[in-house]
């Protein structure tokens, strides 16, 4: 006698946006220089946004930018510390290493902004250090101060050094990278 059949589920898409590699496209992210930096979000709500108001760049959104289009070629791929925001950015990483996004892409690091204050979980932990493997990483602290729609004061150690990396500067009161 055998068992109930069953069947791998179908994968699974975020509606409104494109898989990673696909080329759906709302428009071009024209950047000012096609040496600017294009920050890529591996999800929603990962922290672009308020990643290029402090140290400028180009929010290109969740898909490669196209830089035979004018879009820059410098990212930097930016995801939450939530198991659900390690899981795109390692799904993104693994479009990019298949060759799923355009050429002459220079990723310049991955950028992990904390999902809620204090230690992560081992298991999160354990995700950052395989990432760790195949992409330099940077972690930003959580900033109460994002969450009510504000600027921080002063900038963590960690953002500081994200802005050395990209050449932006802080523009937070009182902020100094």
């Amino acid at each position: 006698m055998r068992g109930p059949r069953t069947t791998a589920p179908a994968p699974v898409r975020a509606t409104g946006g494109a898989a990673w590699g696909e080329t759906r496209r709302a428009g071009t992210a024209r950047a000012r220089s096609r040496d600017e930096i294009g920050w890529v979000k591996a999800h929603g709500g990962a922290g672009v946004t308020s990643l290029v108001e402090l140290l400028g760049g180009v929010d290109v959104g969740a898909r490669w930018p196209e830089p035979a289009r004018g879009e820059p070629h410098r990212v930097v791929l930016v995801g939450r510390t939530s198991a659900r925001g390690l899981r795109s950015v390692s799904q993104a990483l693994g479009a990019l290493h298949d060759g799923k996004a355009p050429e002459g892409l220079d990723l310049l690091a991955v950028v992990l902004v904390a999902d809620a204050p204090g230690r992560l979980p081992l298991g999160l932990l354990r995700r950052i250090r395989v990432l760790r493997s195949v992409a330099r990483v940077h972690r930003v602290p959580w900033i109460p101060a994002w969450r009510t729609g504000g600027r921080p004061r002063s900038v963590p150690r960690q953002l500081a050094t994200v802005a050395r990396l990209v050449g932006g500067g802080s523009h937070g009161e009182g902020a100094a990278p």
